[in-house]
């Protein structure tokens, strides 16, 4: 098969397109031919030397995508060749050929395409349990995003208007502001700006948002400044950097709450992610989510697609295309 590689921590150039050997099939797993591979931030960081990375070198990165099974192992029962199906959290998925452990398939409905299942499910399901279970977000809250051009960032926006929320959006450029404008947030503000002054004068309080989603880290201290008192600061990722340490007493001073979110710990069960990821498809037939179109790079050129998405330049989606 031919597969993204690098042997190598450091910037996109360190990624090379080359053949590769199948992957072995094991008891309890299926071989996917892939169709659509999601590009998402912990890839970047992964090339980096950050995250944790699965095998050894040479790498191959990648944890979401869509395709059709080509091979079941003989222990399988329910799945077979020739199901479309998709995942969330399955290594080396920036090759042609996947081996997939059977407990993190997700059946792809037929009105489901391969782009549209690695263009929602990762982000998909972080915003899900983000808006469900870190914060549950009710009818009349005010609700500020930061990266709200971003996948996860427009999903937050759409999945808290259909609660009845009121969203502000935080982005760092006119395009990006627009972005965030389509995907139905009320109001979107500049990091260049403010913005902590500009959320307190928009909430309805006039005392700051009822939660902040806060995935760059670095602003932390500024979402807690934007969140009124007893309001709550969910911190799920380090887009711009590590935070600082949090003093516990100014939670208690203020009766603010900082809430960690990642989404392993809400998907440990395959039941959970097939009602979560049925939610989203549903959601998608009916209109309720809509993806902005992905760009899309062919497999072989995955060194442009990270380009791309490590400039900060783009909103929505990126594919790899095997």
């Amino acid at each position: 098969m031919k597969a993204l590689m690098f042997e190598r921590f450091g910037g996109p150039e360190v990624l090379y397109y080359a053949e590769a050997p199948d992957p072995p099939m094991k008891p309890g797993t299926a071989l996917v031919r892939m169709k659509a591979a999601g590009l998402n931030f912990a890839d970047i960081y992964r090339r980096r030397g950050g995250y944790y990375l699965a095998g050894d070198p040479p790498y191959i990165l990648g944890y979401e995508g869509a395709g059709i099974v080509e091979q079941v192992s003989s222990d399988l029962d329910g799945i077979r060749a020739g199901d479309r199906v998709a995942f969330a959290d399955v290594p080396f998925a920036n090759a042609e050929l996947v081996s997939a452990p059977a407990d993190r398939l997700i059946p792809l409905p037929y009105d489901i395409s391969f782009e549209q299942a690695a263009a929602i499910l990762l982000q998909g399901l972080t915003a899900h349990y983000l808006v469900h279970d870190s914060y549950h977000v009710r009818p009349g809250d005010d609700v500020v995003i930061h990266a709200a051009a971003g996948g996860v960032g427009q999903l937050l926006i759409q999945m808290s208007k259909n609660k009845g929320a009121r969203v502000a959006g935080i982005t760092s450029s006119n395009a990006k502001r627009e972005a965030a404008l389509k995907a139905g947030a009320d109001e979107v503000l500049f990091y260049d700006d403010d913005w902590v002054h500009d959320v307190i004068g928009w909430s309805q309080s006039g005392c700051g948002a009822n939660v902040v989603y806060d995935s760059i880290g670095s602003t932390l201290m500024n979402s807690f400044a934007a969140v009124q008192t007893k309001g709550t600061v969910v911190f799920f990722g380090m887009a711009g950097g590590d935070p600082p340490n949090i003093d516990p007493r100014m939670l208690m001073d203020s009766s603010k709450s900082l809430v960690g979110g990642d989404l392993w710990n809400h998907l440990t069960t395959r039941n959970q992610r097939l009602e979560r990821a049925e939610t989203l498809f549903a959601d998608l037939r009916m209109g309720r989510l809509e993806l902005e179109e992905p760009k899309q790079f062919a497999l072989e050129d995955g060194e442009a697609a990270h380009r791309l998405l490590e400039g900060r330049g783009n909103t929505g989606k990126i594919l790899l295309i095997p």
